[in-house]
Order: structure tokens, then C-alpha cells, then sequence
């Protein structure tokens, strides 16, 4: 892409990038719960509600006419792998969060997957200049095991968070704890940390 933007996610210039509890792998495993939906790129769209000064749906050729960006980053897993140095292109949640217009009250994304699936992240996080909801990895359209059409990618905290078969960005008050969340997994997820697991139950 002429004139893109590459973002390198600062937790790779760390001296070591390996954080405590994971180890490296050089594939990139595939995990989820159920099986894996195989969305139609023209059948897609993102619908970006809640508090926006302009709800909008999204689709596939829309989203690409959005200005794009590659990030650099690496993949911490919270079952214990990491993999370096990957590569993703997409639009930056900044870019998206902008379309719409957040109104003041809001605080807090939850990013809705396919099979109504959710997890849940603070603004701050979200907004950081190394998130994007990407199209493509290392180069080569994202398969629907790896969550492809479209992904959420949030580097600096556990994979998990980085939802899969993203058709959602809802932005609210309050925080509601998502499908991992609510199964016990830590209602955070900061690798460096270890925030893997929280109290919380189905």
C-alpha cells in the first residue's frame, strides 16, 4: 500500500520479549471455543454503536476505503505460547473510533465476534496507536481460523482479548466482562503481569 503507516508495537523493543510464564513458538496455534465460522467478505460488516455521535455499519469495501495501516507486534497467548514478529494490516481502532464519534461518557469497547461472542476492553487500551482491526497477517488474508475475514488485534495484552471474527465495536459507561471473562480469565489481561485469571464464573 503507497503511503502507509507502520506502527511497531513498543513491546517489541523490550530487551527481553518473552513475558513470564510463556514460551516461544515459531507456528502460530489455532484456539477457540466452537467451531469456526466461515463469514462471507461480502456478507460482512462492523457496526460501531453505543455512545457514537454517529452509529455506523461498515461493509468489507468500506472498511478497506478506510486508511490503513500495518502494525509489527508480537502474539502473547494466555494458554502459555508467544510468537514474534508479526506483521498486520488493517485500520487502526483510533481511525474507527473516530468515524463514529465517542461521546464523552464513554469509557470502555466491547468487541463483539461472531456467534455472539464479546470481550471487553477500557478506552484507553483500545486506543492505543499499536490496536487495529486488521485484514491480513504477515502479508496474506487472514484465514477463519485465525479469525479472518476481520479480526480485533491488541498487542500489548493476552491474544484472547483480540477478537476473533470481529462484526462489532460497542462503546458504554460501564464495563461488562465478556465470554472469557465471565469463564474466569482476568477481566484485564496484561501479559507482563501475568493477569490470567481472575474470581469470576459462569
Amino acid at each position: 500500500m503507497a503511503g502507509e503507516n507502520k506502527i511497531i508495537s513498543p513491546d517489541t523493543l523490550r530487551q527481553n520479549r518473552i513475558p513470564p510464564g510463556q514460551h516461544l513458538v515459531r507456528d502460530w496455534p489455532v484456539l477457540h471455543y466452537g467451531s469456526v465460522p466461515h463469514i462471507k467478505i461480502e456478507e460482512w460488516t462492523l457496526h460501531l454503536f453505543g455512545l457514537v455521535n454517529e452509529e455506523k455499519k461498515l461493509n468489507f469495501k468500506e472498511f478497506q476505503a478506510l486508511p490503513q495501516i500495518k502494525v509489527f507486534s508480537d502474539i502473547h497467548c494466555v494458554t502459555t505460547w508467544s510468537r514474534l514478529d508479526n506483521l498486520w494490516d488493517g485500520v487502526s481502532a483510533g481511525t474507527l473510533a473516530g468515524l463514529a464519534g465517542l461521546k464523552p461518557e464513554a469509557e470502555y469497547v466491547i468487541a463483539h465476534g461472531a456467534g455472539g461472542f464479546t470481550t471487553n476492553l477500557p478506552l484507553a487500551d483500545f486506543l492505543q496507536e499499536d490496536v487495529l482491526i486488521v485484514t491480513r497477517h504477515d502479508g496474506k488474508p487472514l484465514s477463519a481460523d485465525h479469525g479472518g475475514p476481520v479480526r480485533l488485534v491488541v498487542p500489548r495484552l493476552y491474544f484472547w482479548k483480540s477478537a476473533k471474527w470481529l462484526n462489532g465495536l460497542e462503546f458504554t459507561a460501564e464495563d461488562h466482562p465478556g465470554f472469557w471473562e465471565r469463564a474466569g480469565y482476568h477481566n484485564h489481561g496484561d501479559p507482563w503481569t501475568e493477569e490470567r485469571y481472575g474470581r469470576s464464573r459462569f
